[in-house]
């Protein structure tokens, strides 16, 4: 018994030190964070849906062309969102969970599952 309570102890500490362990940053900062999982709490200010290549832009920290950070979400993951993300989280703050990488030269997260934004 005193096992399971140490494993089952060991186990939330593990998953708290995971979520609780990102960086933490402003989008305008995002670009001198390359290739690290952040989380960033930011407004969204726009996007589109582009239709031919399938494929969601969502700007963050400011509008396109002038935004700080991109969130690129692709078709099928796209569906796993109840309403159009472009749309709803337009002019909410939100906070995004992620790798950033870099996009010809402009910081960008893939989105590839809906807990990787949420409101704040």
């Amino acid at each position: 018994m005193k096992k399971l309570i140490i494993v089952t102890g060991l186990l939330i500490a593990a998953t708290t030190i995971k979520t609780y362990g990102q960086t933490s940053i402003a989008a305008k900062d995002a670009a001198k964070h390359i290739n690290e999982k952040v989380v960033i709490c930011d407004q969204i200010f726009g996007g589109k849906f582009l239709s031919g290549a399938n494929i969601t832009l969502v700007d963050v920290g400011g509008s396109h062309p002038n935004e700080a950070l991109t969130l690129l979400i692709k078709g099928d993951d796209r569906k796993k969102f109840k309403v159009a993300p472009e749309e709803y989280f337009k002019g909410k703050k939100v906070c995004i969970t992620g790798q950033v990488i870099d996009y010809k030269g402009k910081p960008e997260i893939v989105v590839t599952d809906t807990l990787q934004i949420k409101l704040q």
